[in-house]
């Protein structure tokens, strides 16, 4: 999001970030960036008063989530308004892995598909007119299964500059441990800190006693900071001030997600660093394309632990893995050329909108009263609310 919100500055938008939520600690300062702030209120008809003063020329909606709540005000009010989906990932294809790996099942598309918060998830898509999709995984996903007409899709991963010749890095002998990245709210995370404490660790630790497994992460839980185990080499640390730095420190970067979506930021993180990783299928799914990997995608704990180890132990495996990470970088996350790819887009939209709705008949009938199911519901909670004070 704070990318996107850097393109769009950068393209003359003057910026305003209304949100419901509350600042945390780790809050970015937007302000400081030139944006305006407003606190925004759900099932609260001061919205409309809210954006009516504004007038937006394109609206951004941070997840479906968003959508849902304050999509059909936007569109009563604003009907002239671009109507952007920042999807982050699916999070009903995050939440479905998650319930199949729980129960111990095998994700399938079927499952997905049945899911209720799939269903809230795609009608928001096409109740907007154009959704961002971050990962090329997804994207097929949502083109060959549901069918949604590429139209209303832009594939568009995370923007980051390229690296340079002028780029330097920490060397091979300069470096040293292993490290995991990850905030502490999401599921994926906690699940794969687990699994290294309990299962992967261990068989690494085994063949290099000297090494250290750093954990690091914002609201980490109590269970995983007792995890914490400076005579087994496993430390963990919380909030890291610096990614780039205690990623640039580390000789391999570890990943045994086992469900989620999306493509992970840790892992671009790595490449931008210049850190090797080992990861899984879902780690690196729709990450690389048909490009190598900047080291390993395993999926058995004993193949995991072994890649690993190579990959910290072999010089020249470790300067081909990171020559992988640069081309993956330049090739598929550059700054440069998908900031263009997504202004076109916009531009094209804005100059051909009411053509482009037209010919997005199921958007225009979710649109329509009789489906609007979330706009009532709303409306309901405002009244409730009202009396209730």
């Amino acid at each position: 999001m704070m990318q996107l919100l850097d393109v769009l500055q950068n393209q003359g938008y003057s910026i305003t970030v209304a949100s419901a939520a509350s600042n945390s600690d780790f809050s970015a300062d937007v302000t400081s960036l030139g944006y305006q702030t407003a606190y925004i209120k759900m099932n609260d008809s001061s919205f409309d008063i809210f954006v009516t003063d504004l007038k937006p020329d394109v609206v951004l909606f941070d997840r479906f989530l968003t959508e849902e709540q304050f999509g059909w005000r936007v569109a009563e009010i604003c009907p002239d308004a671009l109507r952007m989906l920042d999807t982050e990932d699916l999070h009903s294809l995050r939440h479905v892995r998650e319930q199949c790996f729980k129960k111990d099942i095998p994700f399938t598309t079927d499952a997905w598909l049945a899911d209720d918060k799939t269903k809230r998830e795609i009608a928001s898509i096409y109740r907007c007119d154009l959704s961002l999709i971050i990962s090329s995984y997804e994207l097929k996903l949502l083109t060959d299964v549901i069918i949604i007409d590429k139209s209303l899709l832009l594939l568009l991963p995370f923007m980051v500059d390229e690296i340079t010749n002028e780029t330097t890095w920490k060397t091979f002998e300069e470096r040293k441990d292993f490290i995991f990245i990850g905030g502490g709210k999401h599921a994926p995370n906690i699940d794969a800190v687990k699994y290294l404490k309990t299962t992967i660790w261990p068989l690494i630790h085994t063949q290099l006693p000297e090494a250290k497994l750093h954990i690091y992460g914002a609201y980490l839980p109590q269970q995983i900071v007792e995890m914490n185990n400076p005579a087994g080499g496993f430390l963990v640390h919380g909030r890291a001030e610096d990614v780039n730095e205690v990623m640039q420190s580390a000789k391999v970067c570890l990943a045994p997600l086992r469900f989620g979506a999306g493509i992970k930021g840790k892992l671009l993180s790595a490449m931008e660093n210049g850190t090797p990783s080992v990861t899984t299928t879902i780690g690196a799914e729709g990450m690389h394309g048909i490009l190598d990997w900047n080291g390993y995608i395993e999926n058995d704990p004993n193949e995991f632990a072994n890649a690993a180890v190579r990959l910290y132990s072999t010089e020249h495996e470790w300067n081909n893995a990171q020559e992988k990470g640069k081309t993956l970088v330049n090739t598929l996350y550059a700054k440069t050329s998908l900031e263009s790819i997504l202004l076109v887009k916009i531009d094209q939209l804005q100059k051909g909108l009411k053509s482009h709705r037209t010919q997005n008949f199921t958007g225009a009938l979710l649109q329509h009263q009789t489906m609007t199911a979330t706009k009532f519901m709303s409306k309901w909670i405002e009244v409730k609310n009202r009396g209730v004070s």
